[in-house]
């Protein structure tokens, strides 16, 4: 049988996939809008900036040089005052009611020790959310110290100075940390969905067998029902990198190529993955249950929002099965820091290797099943 009959094949049946996918307005929402709305819910939701955190004062010593300590402490923006008071258990009261996470406490002759260089402050957190109290913590101490370090005697000058410098994202935010490994998130739901449920439609039609007695073979029906849906993916690769970078200003350093090679074999592993989940489902709502029992397991162990350092160390060698870890690991890499190939491949052979054994795996299952 000679190739060209087979390419033959294939790009009419990826011709006819596409139509079915531009013919429903549905998926035309799915596979072009939601993916934006997505990424713009992600880059605004998805924060751990600590901004205008509600703070309760307590100035028992109520003179110039403690209110000019609060009005610093607020005037950064990363402090809100909702209330003031001269009594330690006013802001007891206030955390424990909830209407702040943040309590300073400006004890009496605090001007006084301060001119002698022993002035204290404290500040009391609520420990409840334990992220927003440790980032909270880390701007009251660099506001306090900046505080005193401009007063004349409100401190001693320590022995040795700590200089801090953050290189790749110097103003250390979330959203430019988030929002570029958000596509690999939405790629991976996308992907997933498209080819399992798909797959399962055929089935659910009754066409899935007048395809396989047709003269597609069954590796032709594999490429043919993958190869729409890749292009789709990448498509929307190209789309949300565009508005992260028009949009949220994330900035981008490294190659346009490397992160599109990054793309292609990334969804060798979630459309594999696709596929299998169309394997074990006879159903569009078994296969749409069977994508989020993967999902939800794949983004908690990408390294999203919770670092893979902080897991228990069996977890963090499940997380090297983890497409999704190795993507972002990469996407993170070229936007930000603009690495190449060469402090890359890692994380590239990886993502070769399990998108190359799921896409077997799955080819076989789909052989025996179809078959």
């Amino acid at each position: 049988m000679s190739l060209t009959a087979k390419w033959e094949r294939v790009r009419e049946l990826v011709r006819k996939e596409l139509l079915e996918v531009f013919r429903d307005p549905r998926l035309v929402r799915m596979v072009l809008v939601a993916p934006v709305i997505q990424l713009l819910v992600f880059g605004y939701a998805v924060s751990t900036d600590v901004r205008r955190t509600p703070t309760f004062v307590v100035d028992q010593d109520n003179t110039q040089l403690s209110r000019d300590l609060a009005d610093t402490f607020f005037s950064s923006g990363y402090f809100h005052r909702v209330g003031l008071s001269d009594r330690p258990r006013d802001l007891t009261d206030a955390i424990d009611r909830g209407r702040a996470l943040v309590g300073l406490e400006i004890p009496r002759g605090f001007a006084r020790d301060a001119a002698r260089g022993t002035g204290v402050v404290q500040v009391v957190l609520d420990g409840t959310s334990s992220n927003t109290a440790t980032i909270a913590m880390g701007y009251a101490q660099r506001i306090v110290q900046n505080w005193a370090q401009q007063h004349a005697g409100a401190t001693l000058t320590p022995p040795v100075e700590l200089r801090e410098r953050a290189w790749f994202n110097p103003d250390l935010s979330s959203r430019d940390y988030n929002v570029p490994a958000v596509m690999g998130n939405v790629l991976l739901v996308l992907s997933l969905m498209l080819t399992s449920l798909a797959v399962v439609r055929e089935r659910e039609l009754g066409t899935l067998e007048q395809l396989m007695v047709s003269p597609l073979t069954p590796g032709e029906l594999i490429v043919g029902k993958t190869v729409p849906f890749a292009l789709l993916c990448i498509a929307d690769l190209v789309v949300i990198a565009t508005v992260a970078l028009l949009w949220f200003q994330v900035p981008f350093r490294g190659s346009l190529a490397l992160l599109l090679l990054a793309g292609m074999l990334y969804l060798i592993s979630t459309l594999g993955l696709g596929l299998l989940i169309s394997t074990f489902s006879n159903t569009q709502q078994e296969a749409v249950l069977t994508s989020f029992l993967f999902i939800m397991p794949l983004m908690l162990l990408s390294g999203l929002m919770f670092p893979i350092t902080s897991m228990p160390l069996g977890f963090q060698w499940l997380t090297l099965l983890n497409p999704v870890r190795h993507f972002l690991e990469i996407v993170r890499a070229v936007f930000l820091k603009g690495a190449g190939l060469g402090a890359l491949w890692r994380s590239y052979l990886a993502l070769t290797l399990i998108g190359a054994s799921v896409l077997l795996l799955a080819a076989r299952r789909f052989h025996k099943t179809a078959g």
